[in-house]
């Protein structure tokens, strides 16, 4: 005996088909709810001594779904006075990857860690969606940073009165 496909036939082979891919998806989905919403793959401190900068930040990589304009907020600890520097930015659609960082710092000593509190509001900032804290130590104390830039611009041209300055 010849199978003859009818329509009836054909609709029920593909709603099984479905069905069967349907529970095969469902049983090796990643299952991303026990994930933290960001990954903080960097951090630390930077010295440049061309500009006489010292500060310090982290690099977060956003691993689970978040809404968009969710603020992403940091509290660095600050060496000088201890008060902590509230830095913030909203996330975006257009990239996964935030660096926060400090404005220039100074009194940072060596070995000593440095708290800072990370905090992930929704937009809004009524609510904590996901929080954790770090801690970063420089090996260096902010005594190698210079007084004053040691160059000016892009060429890094010494500034007028310096040793070794052109003069005009």
């Amino acid at each position: 005996m010849r199978w003859k496909w009818s329509e009836r036939s054909v609709i029920a082979s593909a709603l099984v088909l479905c069905a069967g891919l349907f529970a095969i998806g469902w049983l090796t989905r990643n299952d991303n709810r026990e994930e933290p919403y960001l990954q903080i793959s960097g951090g630390g401190f930077i010295f440049n001594y061309r500009n006489a900068e010292a500060y310090y930040g982290f690099t977060a990589d956003v691993v689970r779904p978040v809404e968009n304009g969710a603020v992403l907020e940091a509290e660095f600890e600050d060496p000088a006075s201890g008060k902590p520097i509230v830095i913030s930015e909203r996330l975006s659609s257009m990239t996964n990857r935030y660096a926060l960082r400090t404005p220039p710092l100074h009194g940072i000593e060596a070995a000593k860690p440095y708290k800072v509190g990370i905090r992930l509001y929704d937009r809004e900032r009524k609510q904590v969606i996901w929080e954790t804290e770090r801690s970063y130590a420089s090996q260096l104390s902010d005594d190698i940073v210079p007084d004053h830039a040691l160059t000016v611009g892009p060429g890094y041209h010494r500034p007028e009165g310096l040793p070794g300055a052109a003069e005009p």
